[in-house]
């Protein structure tokens, strides 16, 4: 089991996190394996919140890509809100947790047990608030309609708080958002296409994961 400084010093050397969401157990340990040969070694597998009839499908896609992918990718929860999707990440093997807010009493949960946080903050003031309760990132979601301008203007009075970009990134913004500052960076539907996925077009996949990588390779 990987140390939460390993995993800390992961998101610094690898910079981009592979958000899942939506898909079908069955689907992810392929996935997860296009990102892999794409150079991608962090994926995060969102917990749909409409019920919880949802949080199984969750828990199987980390357990599966866990159990395939031991040594290749480390795996994190996403959309964590509650203890309960704590607890249900931490058992099935995740090793971060990642939420679209800041809620500190969740952030010194999950860290107490032992995994990476990452929660969502947009203003300065949630951004340090996340800082205070033990955040090891602070996530500036959704940062895509803002720009790579705004991220700077936040890390110029809080250059202390490691930050990821997070909310429309894509291939061609990424390099941007990580010369304002950010750390790394979380990318979903531009990187994770589902009708690729149902199409076993994973090839596909790895040669836009490849891209990625290769835009960021000399920040």
């Amino acid at each position: 089991m990987e140390t939460r400084e390993q995993i800390i010093e992961s998101v610094y050397k690898n910079k981009i996190i592979a958000i899942v969401r939506g898909m079908e157990p069955e689907y992810c340990v392929k996935l997860a394996e296009a990102l892999y040969q794409g150079g991608i070694r962090m994926v995060e597998v969102t917990f749909n919140q409409k019920s919880t009839d949802h949080y199984a499908a969750t828990v199987d896609a980390i357990e599966s890509i866990c159990s395939e992918m031991k040594g290749k990718v480390l795996v994190g929860a996403g959309t964590v809100l509650t203890k309960e999707q704590v607890d249900l990440a931490r058992k099935a093997g995740a090793v971060y947790m990642i939420a679209p807010s800041t809620d500190p009493e969740i952030i010194t949960y999950a860290r107490n047990q032992g995994m990476v946080t990452m929660p969502g903050a947009l203003s300065p003031s949630e951004a340090v608030n996340a800082w205070k309760a033990g955040a090891d990132f602070v996530k500036v979601f959704p940062i895509g309609n803002l720009g790579a301008s705004y991220l700077k203007a936040i890390k110029a009075p809080l250059g202390h708080i490691p930050m990821l970009a997070v909310g429309g990134v894509n291939e061609k913004n990424i390099a941007d958002f990580l010369r304002a500052g950010a750390v790394g960076a979380g990318v979903g539907g531009n990187l994770v296409n589902q009708q690729w996925i149902r199409n076993g077009e994973y090839d596909k996949i790895t040669a836009l994961a490849q891209e990625f990588v290769k835009n960021i390779e000399n920040i």
